[in-house]
């Protein structure tokens, strides 16, 4: 697992062999690491809107896939906030609605 971060700390690993990586160079020296440790595997991004936008804004994202659930209550950053409607290079490819969520899928052109 492989954590942006602005605070260098040393590699961090678990019972069960799951070891954090604190990065600090830049999303691009993640997926790298990240890349080089899947060995040839697909590699998912997980965090929070600033960490996707900037995936997006660098043209590093594949697939994308958002699963959309309403609340009448509560806020949070908005994913898509300072992207605008330029989702580099990606098109919804699939929707599927469901009670209380909608799945969306979205994949480079």
């Amino acid at each position: 697992v492989f954590v942006l971060t602005h605070h260098a700390r040393e590699p961090r690993k678990l019972e069960g062999g799951n070891t954090f990586t604190f990065v600090t160079d830049g999303i691009e020296s993640a997926l790298d690491q990240a890349r080089r440790a899947a060995g040839g595997k697909d590699v998912s991004l997980a965090g929070g809107a600033k960490a996707a936008q900037q995936y997006l804004a660098a043209g590093l994202v594949d697939e994308m896939e958002i699963h959309l659930v309403p609340t009448l209550l509560g806020g949070g950053e908005r994913l898509l906030e300072r992207i605008g409607d330029d989702l580099h290079g990606l098109e919804l490819v699939r929707t599927v609605a469901a009670p209380n969520v909608t799945h969306l899928k979205f994949a480079r052109r």
